[in-house]
């Protein structure tokens, strides 16, 4: 009786092996035929899933965009159960912007991948909607945050300074963690796990300051 193949899962594979050669070699070795030899299977099982090579790598950056956002949404509903202004909170502020950093072998692989992908996006219009979604997810998140940050007594200003401000932080707290991310993946000996959230302690110390004076 021939064994049964869960589709599901078999695209799964084929996506982690995306993913390995990227987070080695980067995106321009991820063709059909490396793919499905990282992956153990005939090009032709690997085109029984997917139609292109397009359509894996845009299936592929969806499933990143997906793992990405999926922490972070974990991370927001446990932020919303805490007290503002305690430890507590505040520990869960620095958990929720750590999913977007390689602080662990799992979303270094992640960033990597989600890096390789932005950057390709550039001149892969094939790209260009989950690259969309990506960058909205992430504008998303960091602007809750920061309207999430400011001082109680802050959060009916609704003028075009005020505004303007709170843009301008989210903007801010978005550069800080695509330099950190970069900085962790370019020289992780240097930019440890550790000095990534040193960094980012210190940032959001400096946040809270100018939300609070605006």
């Amino acid at each position: 009786m021939p064994k049964i193949v869960d589709a599901a899962a078999r695209r799964q594979e084929v996506v982690e092996a995306v993913f390995r050669i990227i987070a080695a070699d980067g995106l321009e070795r991820a063709s059909l035929r490396e793919v499905a030899d990282e992956a153990g299977l005939a090009v032709g099982s690997v085109r029984h899933y997917f139609a292109s090579s397009e359509d894996l790598l845009a299936h592929s950056f969806g499933v990143v965009v997906d793992r990405v956002t999926g922490r972070l949404a974990g991370s927001r509903e446990h932020l919303e159960s805490l007290v503002p202004g305690t430890q507590e909170h505040r520990d869960g502020v620095l958990t929720l912007l750590g999913q977007f950093l390689p602080l662990d072998e799992e979303r270094a692989v992640d960033a990597c991948v989600w890096m390789a992908f932005k950057n390709a996006a550039r001149i892969r219009p094939f790209l260009a909607a989950e690259a969309d979604r990506s960058h909205r997810a992430v504008a998303a998140a960091v602007g809750w945050l920061v309207m999430e940050l400011r001082a109680p007594g802050k959060a009916g200003c609704d003028d075009g300074e005020a505004q303007q401000s709170l843009v301008t932080e989210a903007e801010r707290l978005l550069a800080t963690l695509d330099g950190l991310t970069m900085h962790a993946l370019l020289q992780p000996e240097w930019m440890t796990a550790e000095m990534c959230r040193d960094v980012l302690a210190s940032h959001l110390e400096s946040l809270g300051q100018s939300l609070a004076s605006h």
